[in-house]
Formats: C-alpha cells, sequence, structure tokens
C-alpha cells in the first residue's frame, strides 16, 4: 500500500518541477536547424534599453523584428544554395539553411513605439526607448511658505 500512495506523489513532484521557466520547451527561443542561437547582450541606461544580438554574416534584410503587445521578437531565415552551371556534373552540393528566432517580453516602462534597430558589423543593436515618465526626473526645489 506504501508504494501506491508514494507512486502517486511522484508523478505530481515531477511535473511541478517540469513546469519552471529552466525547462521552457515551447518555441519562443528556437532555431529550426539546430544551430546555435545568437548570443545577446541587454544594456540599460537612463533614456534606454539596447539589445545586441551577434549575428555575423547575416545582412540587415535577413531580420525580422515584431512587436507583438510586450513580446519582441527578433527573427531570421537565411538559405544559401551553392549551384552548378546546366551541363556540369558535380560529386557534392552543399545546401545551407540558418533560421533563428528569440522573444523578449519588454517591460511596462519601455515605449514600443519608438523602437528603431540596426545592423553593422555583425551586431544587430535595438533600442528600446524608455517612456518619459519612466525616465528619472532631475532634483526639484520646493519652496517653503
Amino acid at each position: 500500500m506504501l508504494l501506491a500512495r508514494n507512486s502517486n506523489y511522484l508523478p505530481s513532484f515531477f511535473d511541478r518541477f517540469f513546469d519552471g521557466e529552466a525547462f521552457d520547451w515551447s518555441n519562443r527561443n528556437f532555431s529550426e536547424t539546430n544551430t546555435t542561437l545568437p548570443s545577446v547582450n541587454i544594456k540599460e541606461n537612463e533614456d534606454a534599453f539596447t539589445v545586441e544580438l551577434a549575428a555575423p554574416g547575416f545582412e540587415k534584410g535577413d531580420f525580422k523584428l515584431e512587436l507583438n503587445h510586450n513580446l519582441l521578437t527578433v527573427s531570421s531565415e537565411k538559405k544559401v544554395e551553392n549551384e552548378t552551371k546546366e551541363g556540369e556534373r558535380f560529386t557534392k552540393r552543399e545546401f545551407s539553411y540558418q533560421s533563428f528566432s528569440r522573444s523578449f517580453t519588454l517591460p511596462n516602462l519601455a515605449d514600443g513605439e519608438k523602437i528603431a534597430a540596426n545592423y553593422d558589423k555583425g551586431i544587430l543593436s535595438v533600442v528600446i526607448p524608455k517612456k518619459e515618465e519612466a525616465k528619472p526626473k532631475p532634483v526639484r526645489m520646493i519652496e517653503i511658505n
């Protein structure tokens, strides 16, 4: 009887253990081709957040940025085919296909309407400005009457 009672407990324990974010197997951040996801740096200053995504070898037209509610998604799909000319024989033909998707939940103080992106030297930089009310205010002196 003791084994039966414990066996009912174990599935519940393991179900809860794998429910955590560390075991998030959803397709929120994924690579369809089992390639490495681009590394990301996220910086913050008084005016904005900056997301830097390392993706050398891409072109700015290879990226797609979408904002859906507070979820910013950066994705890319790149296909390269090394073709031979008509009449040529080949013993090896290589195809290259790379795709990835990275998603970031924006904080409430981010201004999604003013997001800007730039791709330079293998780094995609996405600047997410903060809303004016979220920026620190200068010290204000209050007069005493």
